[in-house]
C-alpha cells in the first residue's frame, strides 16, 4: 500500500469519531441507526480496523454527509465544492456554504447543548431547521422549531438560538445585512 493511501485510511477513523462527538451521539446510538456493532464502530473509530464502504455507506447515512467527507480523498477534479466545517465551543460545528463578504451568508450548523445567553447585532436572519428541535428565544418569546420549519428576524432584537434537549441539532443559518428580509412566492411567476 502506498504512503498516501496509508494516510487517507488512517486519517478516517478519527474523522468518525469527531463527527460522532460533533453531533453528541454514543457508540450504543450509531450503532443502533446504522447495524455496525459498537465494537466494531470502536475499532474503526481507533484506527484497528480498516473501513470498508459496507461500513462507511451506512455511517455517511447515518451522519447525513457524502462519502467522500467520511474519506476525505485526494482532489481529483471534481467539481463539486469541498467545504470545510469548522469546529466551535461544546462541540457545535459550522460549515460555511457561501463566501460573498457584504451579502447573505449561508451557514450550516450543527449545534450542541449551551446556554441561554441573548445577544444582539446589526443584521437579519433566517434558520431551517433540518434535524432535532431547535429553541429560539427572541427577547421575551420563545420557540420551538422542528425540521421543516423556518423562522426569521431582526438581529437587533435580543435573541439566542440553540438545541431544545440535550440532543444536538441540525441547521440552516443564512445572515444578511440589516434590511433584508425574504420573498415568499408561492405560486407562478407574475408574467
Amino acid at each position: 500500500m502506498d504512503a498516501e493511501l496509508a494516510q487517507t485510511l488512517d486519517s478516517i477513523g478519527p474523522r468518525l469519531r469527531a463527527l460522532r462527538r460533533d453531533r453528541a451521539l454514543t457508540l450504543e446510538v450509531l450503532a443502533r441507526d446504522t447495524g455496525i456493532s459498537v465494537s466494531t464502530l470502536s475499532r474503526l473509530e481507533s484506527g484497528k480496523r480498516r473501513p470498508t464502504l459496507e461500513l462507511l455507506i451506512p455511517l455517511a447515512r447515518a451522519h447525513r454527509v457524502a462519502l467522500d467527507q467520511l474519506v476525505a480523498a485526494p482532489v481529483t477534479g471534481d467539481p463539486r465544492v469541498h467545504l470545510k466545517p469548522h469546529r466551535k465551543d461544546h462541540g457545535s460545528v459550522l460549515v460555511p456554504l457561501t463566501q460573498y463578504p457584504g451579502r447573505v451568508q449561508v451557514f450550516k450548523q450543527v449545534l450542541s447543548y449551551r446556554e441561554p445567553k441573548l445577544v444582539t447585532h446589526a443584521g437579519y436572519e433566517w434558520l431551517y431547521v433540518l434535524a432535532g428541535e431547535l429553541r429560539l428565544v427572541i427577547g421575551e418569546r420563545a420557540f420551538t422549531l422542528r425540521p421543516g420549519e423556518v423562522a426569521e428576524f431582526d438581529t437587533s432584537e435580543p435573541h439566542w438560538f440553540g438545541p431544545a434537549d440535550a440532543n444536538a441539532v441540525e441547521i440552516l443559518h443564512l445572515f444578511g445585512p440589516r434590511g433584508d428580509q425574504a420573498v415568499v412566492r408561492t405560486g407562478p411567476a407574475a408574467p
